[in-house]
Formats: C-alpha cells, structure tokens, sequence
C-alpha cells in the first residue's frame, strides 16, 4: 500500500493490544473508508496458504459478531486480478492457537488471526473491509519449516492486494442485503 500516496497505512504490529492502539488511531484519520489487510492462520482445510480470506463476519469471544458487508465487493476486486479468494467469518483470538485449537472452532470459521475484531472498531461507521492472507495452513503449526516458504508468499501475496483495496476505497460499494454478501464457497 505504500505505493498509493492517497492512502493512510497504519502499522499495528502483532496481538489484540497493539490493534486496540491502532483502531482508537484510526479514529483521528479523515478518511472515507477502514480497509483492514494482514496474514492469518487457515481453519478450513480448503483455505490454503497463499489464499485470501476477505471476512464477512469478524468474531472474538466475548463480543458480538462485526458483520462486515463489503467482503463480497473486495473478494470480486481480488478474484479479477487473479486471487483465490474466500469469503466467510474470521476469528480473532488473544493468542496464537495450534491446529488443534483450529480443529475444535465452528465449522463456518475459515480463519484466525490476533487484530480484525478489535482493529474494526477503528471504522466507527465508515465502510469496513477485511482482507487477510492465509501463511498457514489449518493442520499446520506456526513453527512448521514449511512457514519458510508460505509466510513470505504471504507477506507478497499481501502487498499485491493493496491496489484492489485502494480501488475499493475510492468508492466504497457495500451491499445493502448482508445475507447476499454471504458466500461459503471460494470464487
């Protein structure tokens, strides 16, 4: 994203503390919309390493679920320019979980990550969308040497997105029928 000069880029660094920071931040920003964009760990073993998750429902515990009706708009913008992309919930989480603790999620959960629920909060009614990229895979732990390969073609993968986000917050289109917005498959 540091390529568009009309973008605000906020680093927030990794876990739900340092997104609380980033989000009350965002809240000073002009800007006409939130896109929130970084890498996660896969639930569904159909998401793959390399994939993108766009969410449309950002859940944590303790906390209602964050609908976010712009995913089905960002996920066609990112199919076009040839990503595989995904559509479903993402779990924010207070620490980093294992396979394991993937396992035992809510079938309809395709992803985890530690910042998107509380990094929404930054939106405070302006159009939100979700992006992340999966750097593992659900059966797979953080310290899997194959992390050597799949989370630096994550991180790429991630500044790849970035012009599909900026044409999306340009004019941010987000559907009015949430349920419309919902797709469990990939596109």
């Amino acid at each position: 994203m540091l390529r568009h000069p009309e973008v605000r880029l906020l680093h927030t660094g990794m876990g739900p503390a340092r997104a609380r920071v980033a989000a009350a931040r965002a809240l000073a920003i002009d800007a006409r919309a939130v896109a929130v964009a970084g890498v996660c760990a896969a639930v569904s073993p159909l998401v793959r390493p390399g994939d993108v998750v766009c969410a449309d429902d950002l859940r944590r515990a303790g906390a209602d679920p964050i609908g976010v009706p712009a995913a089905a708009v960002v996920a066609h913008l990112l199919h076009e320019r040839g990503f595989r992309v995904h559509i479903g919930a993402v779990l924010s989480t207070e620490r980093l979980t294992k396979p394991a603790d993937r396992r035992a999620l809510p079938a309809d959960t395709l992803a985890v990550d530690m910042e998107s629920a509380w990094l929404a909060a930054g939106a405070d009614g302006r159009p939100l969308a979700v992006v992340r990229v999966v750097a593992d895979a659900a059966d797979r732990a953080l310290i899997d040497p194959r992390m050597l390969i799949d989370g630096p073609r994550a991180l790429a993968t991630l500044w790849r997105i970035s012009d599909a986000l900026v044409e999306w917050a340009r004019e941010p289109v987000v559907p009015h029928d949430r349920a419309s917005s919902r797709q469990t498959a990939e596109l």
